[in-house]
């Protein structure tokens, strides 16, 4: 029986990255959470996920809102935030934290609008530019136009 190198091993199950993120992701939140008992600009701050460097130099945590108060206080804590990572994760090394809004959260607002514009438009009716089904279309309903 022919053995898997360690390499092939950790791609098939589960990219160490991937398990490095999570890791960070549990951390810098709790973290996070303790510290906004004490501040409040950091209270209502979501950690949506970290993005690592396969070198492990730099990290990337996004959040699910950040304004540029928010991104002064984190940086006042990144050193005690990589402090608390390298105490709680073994690791070769502890990677440098950058912050940043997470993408998805400002896409998934763009497509609610988009949708709420939609649903809005079709309550409005065909008068204002929105064709309603002809009731002689043969083609049943969700099958398009």
């Amino acid at each position: 029986m022919r053995r898997r190198s360690r390499d092939q091993a950790a791609h098939i199950r589960y990219p160490r990255t991937a398990r490095i993120n999570e890791v960070l992701r549990e951390v810098i939140a709790d973290a996070l959470e303790r510290q906004g008992d004490v501040d409040d600009r950091l209270r209502l701050m979501t950690v949506t996920g970290v993005e690592t460097a396969s070198d492990l130099s730099h990290a990337t945590v996004y959040l699910s809102s950040l304004d540029d108060r928010a991104h002064e206080v984190l940086e006042e804590l990144r050193t005690g935030l990589q402090h608390d990572i390298s105490r709680q994760v073994r690791m070769k090394r502890t990677p440098h934290l950058s912050f940043a809004a997470d993408p998805a959260v400002a896409e998934g607002v763009r497509v609610e609008e988009i949708l709420r514009r939609l649903h809005a438009g079709a309550a409005r009716g065909p008068e204002d530019g929105y064709a309603e089904r002809q009731e002689d279309d043969p083609r049943p309903r969700g099958a398009g136009g």
